[in-house]
């Protein structure tokens, strides 16, 4: 959330897979800073609640080498969001995964995300 008591969705977008793969911060504390604890994230039509998403840390830390986020578009309106963006990830297999993510989410009164449905897409690099 920023200073202005309103969201900052592209933190969200960008900031959160970076801390996630990244940092050396416990991964619950990072999930619980951008959402609610009673969140439900539903990707490709599996559903993920607050600790299969801390678990999903775990193998990104471990195979993820770069990590590069290009949003292309975010809508901001009252309590829904909705983004479309690319993520490129290089492991440490030297594989170039290039993902087309598109996410609408719905927000809770203190910023962060509640819900979350998105519908990934395999791009060629």
């Amino acid at each position: 959330m920023t200073r202005t008591g309103r969201p900052d969705f592209h933190a969200f977008l960008t900031r959160l897979p970076y801390e996630l793969a990244f940092s050396q911060e416990d991964p619950a504390t990072i999930v619980d800073r951008y959402y609610t604890p009673d969140l439900e994230y539903r990707n490709d039509g599996i559903t993920l609640d607050r600790q299969r998403l801390i678990d999903h840390a775990g193998p990104a830390r471990k195979n993820s080498l770069e990590l590069d986020i290009q949003v292309h578009e975010t809508v901001l309106d009252g309590d829904r969001a909705a983004a479309r963006y690319t993520m490129t990830v290089r492991t440490r297999k030297d594989k170039t995964l290039q993902i087309e993510v598109y996410l609408f989410a719905q927000l809770a009164p203190d910023g962060r995300v509640h819900r979350v449905n998105s519908i990934t897409r395999t791009a060629n690099p």
